[in-house]
């Protein structure tokens, strides 16, 4: 009997040319589309997303489902997406999606179907690395075989920094098979194999916010309005009105409302008293990080510092730091140049060359 795989199918071209490869690869597939939000009305696993899927494993000649996660996507993502804003900070809600929904709850119902493996059009690579592959892994540790997470080759589209918490029993069970290809060859592949959604655009924004912005979204969802509040320069002299902290971001500087005779740039976000630091671009600079919610993947633990690169934002090139491990599920990383407005609630994620050697959320 042909090997079963789970193709996740968001209705776009990445994962039907995933299951198109699959399927030429000799797996028997199966179309799966997850329900996340009530409405069906995001900008991502929309009705007509789904309609896209259905139609895409239609052309394949696979079997296709959509799973109703929309109760899981509320608790694992949307609530604590609005939590970690009203507690000031800037949470990527992608990666809580890929945590607890694709590479948990969905990864499970593969297993359920007799599926041995759980497919995604990620650009990304996961390679198994043997003892005898490196003599020392990129963390210092004694030498054992591991799954490895990878960048995928086209640097534009590398999606690695929303996949480093993936654990080994995870990556053994997934597959990304567009990580060695560029999105110019998989849309060439689509478009060969007669797919509808060679050329479908894709979603950049957040999914479930619809048109507007996170603010207004949250304040619609939880029917709470974000309080007004002072903004006040270093010194603490207040010099405007905010319209609620959810609204702003570090490092922003338009949009605050604030004239003065040099540019300025929200420095903090205080909910404790309500209020919006504004400060000029140098406030905005530090070479240090502490992470927590720590995950590692090229090793068990960082038993010593190691000088790694380290992305801070997703488009974001690596920048080199001296990384330690400060307990069991926190880390500082000490940059080289200081590093602008490293944001809490963002992800850190840690590079040995291609290699995600793990990475954690940003606290401070």
């Amino acid at each position: 009997m042909a090997k079963r795989a789970l193709i996740a199918m968001s209705g776009g071209v990445d994962s039907a040319v995933a299951a198109i490869l699959m399927q030429d690869s000799g797996y028997e597939c199966i179309g799966a589309t997850m329900k996340l939000t009530p409405s069906g009305g995001s900008k991502c696993c929309s009705l007509a997303d789904i309609n896209d899927a259905r139609a895409a494993a239609w052309k394949l000649g696979i079997p296709h489902y959509v799973m109703n996660y929309t109760e899981d996507f509320t608790r694992y993502v949307i609530d604590p997406f609005i939590a970690s804003y009203e507690r000031g900070e800037t949470p990527n809600p992608c990666i809580e999606c890929n945590r607890h929904l694709k590479f948990a709850l969905l990864l499970r119902r593969a297993l359920e179907l007799e599926a041995e493996i759980l497919v995604t059009g990620h650009y990304a690579r996961i390679e198994w690395s043997g003892p005898a592959d490196k003599p020392e892994g990129p963390c210092g540790e004694k030498p054992r075989g591991r799954w490895l997470l990878k960048k995928g080759v086209d640097e534009k589209k590398d999606q690695s920094y929303v996949l480093y918490m993936m654990t080994q029993d995870q990556l053994e069970r997934t597959r990304f098979p567009l990580g060695s290809l560029t999105k110019a060859e998989v849309r060439e592949t689509a478009a060969r194999r007669g797919l509808d959604n060679a050329d479908k655009k894709e979603s950049q924004d957040i999914c479930f916010t619809g048109e507007g912005d996170y603010a207004t979204f949250i304040e619609a969802y939880t029917g709470r309005r974000s309080p007004e509040g002072d903004i006040v320069d270093a010194g603490g002299t207040a010099i405007g009105r905010h319209r609620g902290l959810i609204r702003y971001t570090l490092g922003q500087r338009r949009g605050t409302g604030v004239a003065r005779g040099a540019p300025v740039y929200v420095a903090e976000k205080n909910t404790a008293r309500n209020v919006l630091v504004l400060g000029p671009e140098e406030s905005l600079y530090a070479k240090t990080l502490t992470a927590d919610h720590l995950n590692l993947i090229a090793c068990e633990s960082l038993e010593t510092p190691v000088r790694l690169g380290v992305k801070t934002r997703y488009l974001q090139k690596e920048q080199s730091a001296l990384v330690r491990q400060t307990g069991p599920g926190t880390i500082r990383a000490e940059f080289r140049e200081p590093q602008r407005a490293l944001t809490p609630g963002q992800a850190a994620v840690f590079y040995d060359g291609d290699i995600v050697v793990g990475g954690g959320t940003i606290t401070g």
